[in-house]
């Protein structure tokens, strides 16, 4: 069986949490790192045992070996590295937010499906096994017909330089807020009628707290929180007209408990033993490669254009702006 060569594009704490993954899994390789120095790459390559570190981006992508690159940079560089990786004939496994903004995020999908390379967002939470649970409880109508939806994910990141800075396209909405609005999109879906926020800018001047509700032309309502100041509970709560779902940890979801309309528990499904929770995305990232697919079924390209289009609007209503917007 061909065990695919991983690169990694980046060194920072994400790149180490997939070089961890990769120690775990089977059918791959840790295979090379890349960082703005070699000194940073080398130093990654021998902590982690990856067998071969660049000092630049595009020597990665040019060694023929490599298999899948996965890009853990700040949002802000992720569409000139994925277009360069794409250019160069490489699929990519892009960490959320898929890019800055919608337009790049489209300009990238254009040129992946013109040169017919593969490229998917690493969105850990869309590749999850108990993610596909949570649908299949909802279309089996465990809790009736769902109605309302709170989703929040806030932790105390206002410290950090990407988080600060409109030019890594800072803010809590691409860092965590993406991930309320992903966790609604797979319960609810995307027709939706009427957004309303409100938002609370940093001195830099990027989100710091916000709050989204959405409106379905359904009649369906979903209300979230995202922010960089508080360590919240993570909690999702779906309600239905015969009962709820309780996830804990929107972010990667740890457990779902199903209530009924007695308020009694009736069943917890728990997630199953995993690595770190970012396996699954590069399984599905080979099983579109082996298949000969552009996109991966579990985050199309059209829904991630979507998301990076609702966020857009977000940003526009509450006057956040990036130099590369």
């Amino acid at each position: 069986m061909k065990k695919y060569k991983i690169g990694i594009i980046g060194s920072g704490w994400i790149a180490e949490k997939m070089a961890i993954t990769l120690n775990g899994m089977q059918g791959v390789e840790k295979y090379a790192v890349a960082s703005r120095s070699s000194e940073k790459a080398e130093a990654f390559a021998r902590k982690w045992e990856f067998l071969k570190a660049f000092g630049s981006y595009e020597a990665l992508a040019d060694d023929p070996d490599v298999d899948l690159i996965y890009i853990a940079t700040p949002h802000s560089l992720h569409y000139e590295q994925a277009k360069m990786c794409i250019n160069k004939g490489k699929p990519v496994l892009c960490e959320k937010a898929f890019t800055a903004n919608a337009r790049e995020a489209e300009a990238l999908l254009d040129l992946a499906h013109r040169e017919k390379v593969f490229i998917t967002e690493a969105i850990w939470t869309r590749y999850m096994p108990l993610s596909m649970k949570i649908q299949q409880l909802l279309k089996e109508g465990i809790i009736g017909t769902p109605y309302m939806l709170s989703a929040n994910l806030s932790y105390p990141v206002a410290y950090k330089e990407r988080i600060q800075r409109p030019e890594l396209a800072g803010g809590a909405l691409l860092d965590l807020g993406v991930y309320a609005l992903n966790f609604a999109a797979m319960a609810f879906g995307s027709d939706i009628k009427e957004t309303h926020s409100f938002c609370q800018l940093t001195e830099s001047g990027v989100d710091a707290q916000e709050n989204i509700t959405l409106l379905y032309n359904d009649g369906k309502m979903a209300s979230l929180q995202a922010g960089i100041y508080a360590k919240s509970d993570r909690m999702g709560v779906i309600s239905g007209d015969k009962g709820h779902l309780i996830v804990e940890n929107i972010n990667c979801p740890e457990a779902v408990r199903v209530i009924d309309a007695d308020y009694k528990t009736i069943a917890v499904h728990e997630a199953p033993r995993h690595i770190t929770g970012y396996e699954y995305q590069v399984y599905a990232s080979i099983e579109a490669l082996e298949n000969g697919w552009l996109e991966s079924p579990y985050m199309p390209h059209a829904e991630t254009l979507r998301i990076m289009k609702q966020m857009d609007a977000l940003r526009k209503e509450w006057g956040v702006k990036y130099p590369c917007d």
